[in-house]
């Protein structure tokens, strides 16, 4: 996820920003837009005094970031962001904590004059009509002794970099497609044991065991080749359903065993890529506990090269030494 946040002084050519950032796959939003919900939960009209007065109002009530952290809260990390209407410095902090590849402020500048001749042109309800009125209402957003009012001076001293939009349309949006590519981009991407240990505890989450939750993924040529969880055999009425009396009875761990109908996470990945006659020899297998005896001495048999864990199972010293004296290899991941 990239996030370009834009700040600027009124009718700079933010929302011109976005659509020229939009239109290169980026995702629009707006801080002002969890004022508009708010203004329209009240019935108020949108008019630029009661947004102004709403946003200092809600960041008084839950702190000065609080628009951005909103905002942040219903982000994708598959996407990327450019974020309008950032008028206040613990907005900019809270966007750079979101945890994206990449955070930049974008400050969009343009003249004065500029910029009154555009918002006279755009017509917005509460919009002023003469250039000393324009100037009076941006001087009441540059800072405040209210913490939760908005403090645009501060906000633009801590951008990035700064946009000019002086000319034409096609000249701004070339200059903002040139400073994206300057942008650094950091892509901390998981390592292959990484990528497949997350695998493997989504596919635990099928798991329909009432002691513990545990998957394997079985891996070749960083492919999945099978997958497996504990739970009842086929056929058998699920664990969580009463299948098992001894995970319902809650038995103490390492014991009745025997009575246990549940089968083990590593033993389904390896039996059901024998049922679908699925190759794993020489295979790396990925469980989100350690294996038990029986699974080690399975893993042994079927041919398995490398066994990667993310917990130590309890009780299994003996599986542990076992596996390593048949050579394979025994990676504990910590995650």
């Amino acid at each position: 996820m990239i996030i370009i946040g834009l700040t600027g002084r009124n009718a700079a050519g933010k929302t011109s920003a976005g659509q020229v950032l939009e239109a290169r796959g980026f995702t629009a939003v707006s801080l002002s837009d969890v004022i508009r919900k708010e203004a329209r939960r009240r019935g108020l009209s949108e008019k630029r005094e009661n947004m102004i007065a709403l946003g200092n109002e809600l960041r008084e009530r839950h702190g000065p970031g609080a628009l951005a952290e909103l905002t942040v809260a219903e982000m994708q990390p598959d996407r990327n962001y450019v974020v309008d209407s950032i008028r206040h410095p613990a907005e900019v902090v809270a966007l750079r904590k979101a945890g994206a590849r990449a955070f930049s402020l974008f400050h969009i500048f343009a003249p004065l004059e500029a910029r009154f001749a555009r918002a006279l042109a755009r017509r917005r309800e509460g919009d002023a009509s003469t250039l000393e009125e324009f100037v009076r209402q941006e001087e009441r957003e540059f800072a405040s002794s209210n913490a939760a009012a908005q403090q645009l001076l501060e906000t633009e001293r801590m951008a990035d970099r700064r946009i000019d939009n002086d000319g034409s349309l096609e000249e701004f949006a070339g200059r903002l497609t040139a400073t994206l590519r300057e942008l650094e981009v950091a892509f901390a991407r998981p390592s292959w044991d990484e990528y497949f240990m997350n695998i493997a505890k989504q596919v635990a989450a099928r798991s329909n065991c009432m002691k513990r939750q545990v998957a394997a993924v079985i891996v070749s040529e960083r492919r999945i080749i099978s997958t497996g969880y504990n739970g009842t055999p086929r056929g058998v009425k699920n664990c969580n359903e009463g299948g098992c009396p001894r995970c319902n009875g809650f038995s103490e761990s390492g014991k009745n065993l025997d009575e246990c109908l549940c089968s083990h996470g590593e033993e389904n990945a390896i039996v059901q890529a024998s049922y679908h006659g699925i190759a794993i020899r020489d295979a790396t297998l990925y469980t989100t506990y350690s294996p038990c005896l029986m699974c080690s001495k399975m893993i042994i048999n079927a041919g398995i090269r490398r066994v990667v864990f993310n917990e130590a199972y309890p009780l299994n010293d003996t599986a542990t030494a076992m596996l390593r004296e048949a050579g394979v290899d025994l990676v504990k991941l910590r995650m």
